[in-house]
């Protein structure tokens, strides 16, 4: 078996660098998506390696929020929601720079170059950190509430805000990790261009977890949505223009 088979190149629709107009290059991304979820199905290093830092993280917390005893006021609401970010923060940026490096291990960064245009690259490599924090955000969401129990006044709010902010964090982090694939000290370069990045959705993601967490409705953490969606596409948008510099510098 050759390299590119082991690193799931085999996809056909990689083949369409030559191919312009958006089908192709949605057809494109969408290779490349299937081709990294294909390795990542197959060596699960950043599915296990956030999975674990996050119940960990839930269990440690359960042990001390049980010890200290917390009632539900408007302050341990708070903090149970910086907790459940804290978790989600620490344990997506374990993983999710796990594409780009990845491909440098491989050797077939090269190759990508010439098969996919680089905002089809840009694109998959997307799709695939928001299909890992999807499955992220479930399973530490549903460890703080069954761990740390964490009561959730409005089920659908909470969702909501759960899956914008995972948006943000996947806009942010997906052309940091292309920009740190060929560095030394990967994982401590990744966080520490990342924390800039994620401080202001992160605290406006708390805020509004915490209003979700009482039994307001979708209209209190309303504010808290439509900043987090703006903020998404703001650097989804410029992620996507700047991309090219970065994956052919």
């Amino acid at each position: 078996m050759d390299r590119a088979e082991e690193s799931g190149q085999e996809a056909p629709a990689l083949e369409t660098r030559s191919q312009t107009g958006v089908p192709a290059l949605l057809a494109a991304a969408w290779a490349v998506f299937v081709k990294d979820l294909r390795i990542e199905l197959r060596t699960r290093y950043a599915l296990n390696a956030m999975v674990l830092f996050a119940a960990c993280t839930a269990v440690m917390v359960s042990i001390g929020t049980t010890f200290i005893g917390l009632r539900r006021t408007e302050e341990a609401l708070l903090i149970q929601s910086s907790l459940l970010w804290i978790a989600l923060l620490f344990a997506a940026i374990t993983g999710l720079s796990r594409g780009f490096v990845h491909e440098e291990e491989a050797r077939t960064t090269a190759a990508l170059r010439l098969a996919a245009q680089p905002a089809a690259v840009y694109l998959g490599k997307f799709l695939l950190n928001l299909a890992l924090l999807a499955v992220l955000g479930t399973i530490t969401s549903l460890l703080f509430i069954l761990l740390v129990r964490v009561q959730v006044g409005s089920p659908l709010a909470f969702a909501a805000l759960i899956g914008a902010g995972s948006l943000c964090l996947a806009a942010a982090t997906t052309i940091l990790a292309a920009m740190i694939a060929r560095a030394s000290f990967k994982s401590a370069l990744f966080a520490v261009l990342a924390f800039p990045l994620l401080v202001p959705p992160l605290i406006i993601a708390i805020q509004g977890t915490a209003l979700t967490l009482e039994n307001g409705g979708l209209d209190p953490a309303l504010g808290a949505l439509q900043f987090l969606m703006a903020y998404s596409v703001a650097t989804f948008v410029a992620s996507l223009m700047l991309f090219r510099f970065v994956w052919e510098a």
